[in-house]
């Protein structure tokens, strides 16, 4: 007969839950940063490619959605 050892899980449901969390807010962040299309392309408007969204809080969410990760990923499990 074959013994079969379990293994446990090294994240509990939390850490999954804040990986998710960490997930969307990165998700977020990419959103916001894309886009700046012009309808016509021989026109530059810099107020769309430069705007306070693409360049302050975009990364913003993204840096703080890789804290998030991190967090998740060295946070111990409860029990």
């Amino acid at each position: 007969m074959t013994e079969y050892k379990t293994t446990t899980s090294i994240f509990s449901k939390d850490n999954y839950i804040w990986m998710l969390a960490g997930a969307v807010v990165i998700a977020i962040g990419m959103f916001l940063l894309a886009g700046g299309k012009s309808e016509d392309p021989n026109v530059f408007n810099p107020k769309e490619v430069y705007s306070n969204t693409r360049i302050t809080v975009a990364p913003i969410l993204i840096l703080a959605g890789l804290v998030i990760e991190i967090f998740a990923i060295f946070r111990k499990p409860k029990g």
